[in-house]
């Protein structure tokens, strides 16, 4: 499907010097969209990238321990570990050792950087040029083509950005003025009509193989989260075939309230809709670009999706979601019914009766 003329791959220095030259290749774009410095990233397998604004690291794996150095909001660091600590008086007691001491394990999210070669022509199915592709480095910078940013949680931003695991379908190709090759990125589902360019090499095709189904032949499948332990557990019949931690619906709100209509719903769910990436908006859901692997289970928009916001899987956070970490996402998604195709990535049943959807059995034991 990939089989086009590939560019040769930069070096990790050439990539982070090349991402910020494309700035300057849309002459028309707001300074403020496209001005900022080089960045250098650690050399190291595994880091973290801040998530959750301004993070203290600590002298030991303790909130009450020492601060040796305060990061703010995408700051990555190298993820030498992940320990037990104590709990700041709530939530989880993971941490993350990084050689100046222990961040809060909640507040990075786990990247990797993985540049990748570079497809100068895109792939076709029918008369629809693009692909569907994954973002591999901490994060990207990305350039508004058609400005000014209607999407909120972009437009206040002095550097809009796509970040690790995101999920966007890419429908041009072309190199800027610096000759750096640029990706054209749409968001194919609940966009709000932004359109934008990014450095080709942040982002890796997503291939139909790694998209397959898992199990098709198998019919009794179901799902059951639990909101009082925070888990998800798949099961083929009666054997559980996956397990991961989630975060649903929050019982209170950041001043302590209590906030019922948050709360994940109970009881049986099949899931009605299904999309490779969605732009998550609304007065509940606040406003997430690109989530990946998205999976509606009611009709008043609760979900089970990746989330690249946050990561306290084991907490309940969200606002009646089901949050999961991007690979049990993914995992999540081939497994259940109903069966998604890469193209187009999206499939409603929900005028099918009987539904033919997984069925997500939420409880409270």
């Amino acid at each position: 499907m990939f089989s086009a003329m590939k560019e040769k791959v930069l070096s990790r220095r050439e990539f982070l010097l090349y991402s910020v030259a494309a700035m300057g290749t849309l002459a028309m774009t707001p300074w403020r969209y496209w001005s900022q410095q080089a960045v250098e990233w650690p050399d190291a397998e595994k880091m973290g990238r801040v998530c959750l604004g301004k993070v203290n690291i600590r002298s030991r794996p303790d909130p009450n321990a020492e601060t040796v150095k305060e990061i703010y909001d995408d700051a990555v660091v190298v993820w030498l570990r992940e320990v037990v600590g104590a709990s700041p008086g709530y939530g989880s007691r993971r941490w993350v050792e990084t050689p100046d001491g222990y961040i809060y394990s909640p507040r990075l999210q786990p990247v990797y950087n993985r540049p990748n070669e570079v497809l100068t022509s895109l792939p076709s199915a029918g008369d629809e040029k693009g692909m569907w592709a994954e973002v591999t480095v901490p994060y990207v910078d990305i350039i508004i083509a058609n400005p000014p940013i209607r999407t909120p949680s972009l437009k206040d931003k002095p550097f809009p950005r796509l970040y690790y695991s995101q999920v966007v379908w890419i429908d041009d190709y072309k190199v800027g003025s610096s000759g750096t090759p640029l990706y054209r990125i749409n968001q194919k589902y609940g966009t709000y009509g932004d359109i934008f360019w990014a450095p080709a090499e942040a982002f890796r095709p997503i291939t139909a193989e790694e998209m397959a189904p898992i199990s098709p032949e198998v019919t009794d499948k179901k799902v059951v989260v639990n909101v009082i332990h925070q888990t998800l557990a798949c099961y083929e019949g009666k054997r559980e075939v996956h397990f991961a931690r989630v975060s649903t619906g929050a019982k209170f709100d950041a001043e302590g309230n209590a906030v019922d209509k948050w709360s994940t719903p109970l009881g049986p769910h099949p899931i009605y809709r299904k999309l490779m990436s969605l732009h998550m908006s609304g007065n509940l859901t606040g406003d997430y670009t690109a989530v990946p692997y998205t999976c509606f289970i009611t009709g008043e928009g609760v979900a089970v999706h990746a989330a690249y916001w946050h990561n306290d899987f084991g907490i309940p956070r969200t606002h009646g979601c089901i949050n999961v970490a991007p690979e049990d996402a993914k995992w999540f998604f081939r497994w259940s019914y109903p069966t998604v195709s890469l193209l187009p990535g999206e499939l409603d049943v929900s005028k099918e009766w009987p539904p033919v959807g997984t069925v997500v059995e939420v409880v409270e034991t």
